[in-house]
Order: C-alpha cells, then sequence, then structure tokens
C-alpha cells in the first residue's frame, strides 16, 4: 500500500492519481445522462425567437437586465406560488447564451410575457415608479427615443443558425420549419426575409405606442412578451401542483 505521505511528496504520482480521480468523478455524473430518457424534458411549442424578439433580447443583454433578473424558476414552494411552474431545461434551449441567472434585484421574468400589458412595460422601462413605487430599477427613457437598428438582423440570425438555431436560409429549412412550428412562425425564422417580418410584427403589435417608427422600445418590450408564453403549462401544471396541495 502506497503511504498517504510518499504521495504528497511526490508531485508526479499525486498529479496523476488527483486526474484519476477527477476523471471518475466527472464520468459518474457526466455518463448517466446519456441513458436517461428522463433527463431532458420533452416540451411543445418551444421555437426560436423571431428578428423583433432577437433584437429585444440582444437590447436586455445590452443594458445589463440580466443582472437583476433572472429567468430561472426553481422548483421550491414559494417559487411555484409566485412564478408559476418551475423552468423547463427545453425553454432555454434556443438562447445563446440563456438567461438563467442567480440574483434577483428584481423579480425573476421567466413567466413574464403577457403579465403586463405593452403599456404597463413601456411607462415601466421608461420611469419604473410610476407604475412600481418602491422600485430601485434605474430609467431606460432612451429605448422609447432611439430607432431599432435592424440593419444587421440577417447577421445575428445567420451567427445563431451556426449553433444550431433551426432559422431558415433555403426552401427545405423553411419546409422544415413548416412542418415543426407551422406557417405563421417559419415565415418569422427565414432569415432572407428578416426585416420585412421584423417591421410586421413591430407595426402590427406596437409595442411602444408609436405606430410611425420602430424603436428600440418596440423590440425589447416584444421580448418581454413572448418570455414563458411558448409552453402550454396547464399539460404540465396539475400533477405538478398536486404535489403542494
Amino acid at each position: 500500500m502506497i503511504k498517504h505521505e510518499s504521495i504528497e511528496t511526490n508531485a508526479g504520482l499525486l498529479i496523476v492519481l488527483t486526474l484519476i480521480v477527477i476523471s471518475i468523478g466527472g464520468l459518474v455524473e457526466i455518463v448517466p445522462l446519456f441513458f436517461i430518457n428522463d433527463t431532458v424534458e420533452e416540451v411543445e411549442g418551444v421555437r426560436p425567437y423571431s428578428a423583433l424578439e432577437l433584437r429585444g433580447r440582444d437590447i436586455y443583454q445590452r443594458e445589463g437586465c440580466y443582472l437583476c433578473h433572472s429567468q430561472m424558476i426553481r422548483p421550491f414552494r414559494d417559487e411555484l406560488l409566485r412564478y408559476g411552474h418551475y423552468s423547463l431545461a427545453a425553454e432555454s434551449k434556443y438562447d445563446h447564451p440563456f438567461q438563467w441567472g442567480s440574483k434577483r434585484t428584481g423579480p425573476d421574468l421567466a413567466r413574464v410575457g403577457n403579465k403586463y400589458s405593452n403599456e404597463w412595460h413601456v411607462a415601466h422601462l421608461v420611469n419604473p415608479r410610476d407604475v412600481v413605487p418602491q422600485s430601485i430599477m434605474p430609467n431606460y427613457p432612451w429605448l422609447l427615443e432611439a430607432d431599432l437598428d435592424y440593419s444587421d438582423v440577417q447577421d445575428r440570425m445567420r451567427a445563431l443558425k451556426m449553433t444550431g438555431v433551426p432559422y431558415s436560409e433555403n426552401q427545405q429549412e423553411f419546409e422544415r420549419n413548416v412542418a415543426e412550428f407551422g406557417p405563421a412562425i417559419a415565415e418569422k425564422l427565414d432569415i432572407l426575409r428578416a426585416e420585412e417580418t421584423l417591421m410586421q410584427q413591430a407595426l402590427a403589435n406596437d409595442y411602444d405606442g408609436q405606430r410611425s417608427r420602430i424603436t428600440e422600445m418596440d423590440a425589447l418590450v416584444a421580448y418581454l412578451q413572448v418570455l414563458g408564453t411558448m409552453v402550454d403549462f396547464s399539460k404540465y401544471d396539475e400533477g405538478y401542483f398536486a404535489d403542494f396541495r
């Protein structure tokens, strides 16, 4: 038997044994994930972001919103009562990078979509204390004043396509998306029509209340309004809520 002291005094042996232990520990954690079918839950409805939502997500990151707001609901009773069903891994499969986070100066935003009106979001972003008097969130009035730059939105979508996000750039890819997401969504995932569909979505929903122009506020509110709305959680909630009764 090798004495403990001899291992500590022999740097080469210590390194080799350390690597062996780390390798075993890593394999124990990683290998089972390749054989457990339930590791990633099957979820219907999750889709890539449209061009407008994608630009809104970029602005969300640029302004540092992720520093104070997480997008991951933990499987605890207090989380369920405040935010709803715990976050599913599949909800973030098209996020690069994901916005899970661990710090909450403000509330979690994983389910904020359709919780408030567009007008509420605009007022909240321009001056948070107009709608939440105790808020310590900074003002973002320039979002309402700055026209949205979407000249490079196709390049942004192509970059994400390289990571596996199923945006389409030819007829075969478009038909694949029609089969998976439906015609209406597939059109929004078409890189070649990105600018057109971005303008259509912005003007149709009028997120910022200014139909004559498309602002950064349009994009950010569009992103916020889609969070947590892709999955029908009524299919999951019944059994999950029963655990807390």
